[in-house]
């Protein structure tokens, strides 16, 4: 699994990006949209990470990556292909988060093209989702970028969220985009 896009290099979390985890985990404003928006001390981003680990093993180009900007060879945020369960549906959320420091110069968006991309060409996947509270219009403008339209509110872990998607249809589907 290799996903990268112009300035972008994403890469596998390991126990060597704890610190960088933990610092996004416990920052108000990252965390403000995030789940219940509330920060996280150090036993719940170990948590978070082994909850990432997870995902590695539920398929191959799943869970969250870290974001590297390939210039500088800094962190700039995580972004990745996260399975879901939405309504008794199996579901692949296109899900990214750039740190502060960095919002604004468009990571969010090509993080979510490039994943996009891979899950299309090289998962064969056909319907993405983006879970989005509604106050986050950053991320809802992302989703719209990246052809994603809004198709209905839902309610998870207490909050309203809307749920973004690429189709209303195709259900992990193993085909080529062109049907074959």
């Amino acid at each position: 699994m290799n996903i990268e896009s112009q300035r972008l290099r994403f890469c596998k979390y390991t126990d060597n990006e704890f610190e960088y985890l933990a610092d996004l985990l416990n920052n108000p404003e990252m965390v403000k949209y995030i789940g219940e928006g509330k920060t996280k001390d150090r036993e719940g981003a170990k948590n978070f990470l082994e909850w990432i680990y997870h995902t590695y093993n539920l398929g191959s180009g799943l869970g969250l990556m870290v974001l590297e900007d390939k210039e500088r060879n800094n962190q700039v945020g995580h972004a990745g292909l996260i399975p879901q369960v939405i309504e008794g549906e199996e579901e692949i959320e296109i899900g990214y988060w750039v740190s502060k420091e960095h919002w604004g110069r468009g990571y969010a968006t090509e993080a979510a093209r490039a994943l996009l991309h891979y899950g299309h060409h090289q998962l064969r996947l056909t319907r993405f989702i983006s879970l989005i509270q509604p106050g986050n219009t950053a991320s809802q403008r992302v989703a719209e970028k990246i052809g994603m339209t809004l198709e209905k509110m839902i309610i998870q872990g207490n909050q309203d969220v809307y749920v973004y998607s690429t189709t209303k249809y195709s259900r992990f589907k193993s085909t080529s985009l062109n049907g074959n």
